[in-house]
């Protein structure tokens, strides 16, 4: 399996660098980057922080996924279904999760530090995170920068 060095840095002391759970996991698992719990009602769109920014080579795209234990147990998913990471997008990765309540609950709560989405790069890229300081993270200047959503 091909490997690129995806460059990121915590925007906040608690963020968590995104881990593959297995050695041929797919996606690597995105956490929530919280203050407090967030409660997610049935029906309701949240944005949740993860904390990070990541620098995604040119050529790559970051795709965000739902965790499947959360899907299908817990009815929560990302709203648009598939995050799009853009190489040129600077700013924190948020995860857009909506309820949408399969299991007879009416709301969700989620914890600091709780798995919240998976990340991925198409084959035939799997990342190899390298944490890096604010002074080396590369803010390039697009048209695009920090702004998103």
């Amino acid at each position: 399996m091909n490997k690129t060095t995806v460059k990121f840095k915590k925007l906040d002391e608690r963020a968590q660098m995104p881990h593959y759970g297995t050695e041929f996991a797919a996606g690597a698992d995105l956490y929530a980057c919280l203050d407090a719990p967030l409660t997610i009602a049935k029906g309701a769109t949240e944005f949740v922080h993860t904390g990070i920014a990541m620098e995604i080579p040119t050529g790559l795209v970051g795709l965000v996924y739902a965790r499947s234990g959360l899907a299908c147990k817990k009815g929560l998913a990302p709203a648009n279904k598939v995050g799009v990471v853009d190489s040129d997008y600077r700013g924190e990765i948020m995860v857009i999760l909506l309820n949408t309540n399969p299991a007879g609950k009416e709301s969700y709560t989620i914890h600091p530090g709780d798995k919240i989405a998976q990340g991925e790069f198409p084959f035939p890229y799997k990342a190899d995170f390298k944490e890096i300081s604010n002074e080396e993270f590369d803010k390039l200047t697009t048209s695009r920068g920090e702004n998103g959503f």
